[in-house]
């Protein structure tokens, strides 16, 4: 079977991706993917084809500030998506593959699929489960008029056969569910070359609470990208948010490690236990930590619960403010009411120390790990391009 994966956005769409094309290649199938060149490189350490030919969000970005709401989908569906199709057509039509997946906010493959008749599925996605398709048939519409394709009618053939996710059912974060969705469990190393321990022994035997803080990979970019009064401004305070982390977490009897994505951040106060650093491995540290603050993107949500770690989330855009919401009705964590350090401190000190949040977050990693493991999606794929384009 000969698999065409496309992935825009950032790094995270990328990871949300790497395992799914790895269990492809290792079940003995050609996977080929298109991807923006900075996620094609963590991609290339899969045993696939990668071609860096999508366009970078970041070049699309709004040069007139817009309401945070409408902001994905002028950056998304507009001269991004023609682009990203012009370069995906003559790609797929030399490659001829049976079965496409995209990531959850990349639409250029459904358009490649309608276009080439080739079934389609759709990746885990913070997008996917946070856009409602109703809204979204109109714009895409416009898309095809454009290129020359027939309208659709029918808002949810947008997932094409099915959509995958790693959540148990009863811990969904979907808000429009597909017709099929097709489940595995979170693996619990995403990236191999994340996996060794050895570089953070000393963050694991400090005697204190670990906690964990991140706000993941697309904040820190958009910072250092923005150009001036565009977009919203509370998506580049991202280092003022970071600095009342760690100010904040300072403040408590814990250990914490802060990954800033390489922005500024003002150092911690002498004595305290908060470490700074760039990165950190996230999937591989959260299992040793009591809580993780995060800004609640999908792919950190997941994670977490594969941890059984309880979450602190300060939500920014997209589908984040939905999944904080889901996350303290779920009994996962709690939605901080600010980001001021007074109240991350105050937050998180109670989570630190709430065994009825903490108990449930191990039970929804439970009810995670009950899941199949992702090599059996591969048989789900095959099925998917078997079944058609209309299936």
């Amino acid at each position: 079977m000969r698999v065409l994966c496309t992935v825009t956005g950032s790094m995270s769409h990328a990871r949300a991706m790497l395992p799914l094309v790895s269990a492809l290649a290792e079940a003995g199938h050609e996977v080929l993917v298109a991807a923006p060149r900075r996620p094609a490189s963590m991609l290339s350490t899969a045993p696939v084809t990668v071609a860096p030919v999508m366009g970078d969000p970041a070049d699309h970005t709004p040069v007139t500030p817009c309401p945070i709401d409408e902001l994905w989908f002028q950056i998304f569906m507009g001269p991004l998506l023609l682009a990203d199709f012009a370069a995906l057509m003559p790609l797929a039509r030399e490659f001829r593959p049976d079965l496409i997946v995209r990531d959850g906010g990349e639409l250029a493959g459904r358009l490649v699929s309608e276009s080439l008749g080739v079934p389609l599925v759709v990746a885990p996605s913070g997008a996917a489960n946070h856009i409602n398709p109703v809204t979204l048939l109109p714009v895409l519409n416009e898309r095809r008029a454009q290129l020359g394709l027939p309208r659709a009618t029918e808002p949810y053939a947008v997932n094409g056969f099915g959509r995958l996710d790693c959540m148990p059912p009863e811990y969904s974060f979907d808000a429009y569910p597909a017709k099929r969705t097709l489940l595995y469990r979170q693996p619990a190393v995403v990236d191999p070359s994340e996996s060794d321990l050895d570089g953070w022994a000393a963050d694991l035997r400090t005697g204190r609470p670990l906690v964990l803080a991140s706000v993941g990979t697309v904040l820190p970019r958009l910072t250092l990208l923005r150009p001036d009064g565009a977009t919203p401004d509370r998506l580049f305070q991202t280092a003022e948010l970071l600095d009342a982390i760690v100010t904040g977490l300072s403040r408590l009897d814990c250990h914490a490690l802060v990954a800033t994505g390489g922005l500024p951040v003002r150092e911690p106060p002498p004595g305290s236990g908060v470490r700074v650093v760039d990165r950190f491995p996230q999937p591989t540290l959260l299992p040793y930590a009591r809580l993780f603050v995060t800004h609640g993107g999908y792919n950190s949500v997941r994670e977490a619960v594969a941890a059984g770690v309880p979450m602190a989330v300060l939500p920014r855009f997209g589908d984040q403010p939905r999944n904080a919401d889901r996350i303290r009705r779920l009994g996962l964590g709690d939605r901080l009411p600010g980001d001021d350090p007074a109240t991350i401190a105050a937050t998180c000190g109670l989570l630190l120390h709430d065994s009825r949040t903490i108990a449930q977050a191990l039970n929804a990693r439970q009810r995670m790990l009950a899941l199949p493991p992702v090599e059996t999606i591969v048989a789900d794929l095959e099925q998917a391009a078997r079944c058609g384009p209309d299936s």
